[in-house]
């Protein structure tokens, strides 16, 4: 992105934010339930993974939290915004760290990053409820978060693909 200015860096992340929350609210519509609570799609941070390897990751950290709070309030509530921040954070930051290594490819980044969501809305829920058994229910969230992260990661290369190469942020 080096050639694009802060002023279109920052135009971009608005548009890319209010993307995000668009998909947000479209996932709210989709009657995806798998009869497991918990499990989403996630295509919200199909936005979130571009903006990491198209803007760079201060501006997918920006991007990320206006979607989380924006969303939290008008669709989730305040403790929905807790668990979406919390999974939103750490998967972002393992998504950063892998992909600076060089060694994953956008899939894989994504497919960590679903599992890392996962694990941090558990890490809140331990703490809410002050109780360490919630972890029983990981398995079936590392599962999901593999699943969804993989099909997200998957388009999300498709997507970068199409994207103007002089925009990409390290790719």
């Amino acid at each position: 992105m080096d050639r694009y200015n802060k002023t279109q860096k920052l135009t971009i992340s608005a548009l890319f934010a209010a993307l995000a929350l668009i998909f947000s609210y479209i996932e709210v519509l989709i009657p995806f339930n798998p009869g497991i609570p918990g499990i989403k799609l996630g295509i919200a941070n199909l936005v979130i993974i571009i903006s990491l390897y198209y803007l760079g990751s201060g501006y997918a950290l920006t991007v990320n939290l206006i979607r989380i709070l924006i969303a939290g309030l008008l669709f989730n509530g305040f403790f929905g915004a807790v668990y979406s921040l919390a999974g939103g954070l750490l998967s972002l930051v393992i998504m950063i760290l892998l992909r600076k290594t060089g060694l994953f490819s956008v899939t894989g980044v994504s497919m960590a990053g679903g599992v890392a969501h996962n694990l941090g809305q558990l890490l809140v829920a331990a703490f809410l409820v002050s109780n360490i058994k919630v972890f029983i229910y990981f398995p079936v969230l590392l599962f999901s978060g593999m699943i969804c992260g993989t099909l997200i990661g998957l388009l999300s290369h498709v997507i970068l693909k199409k994207l103007p190469a002089s925009g990409r942020s390290g790719i």
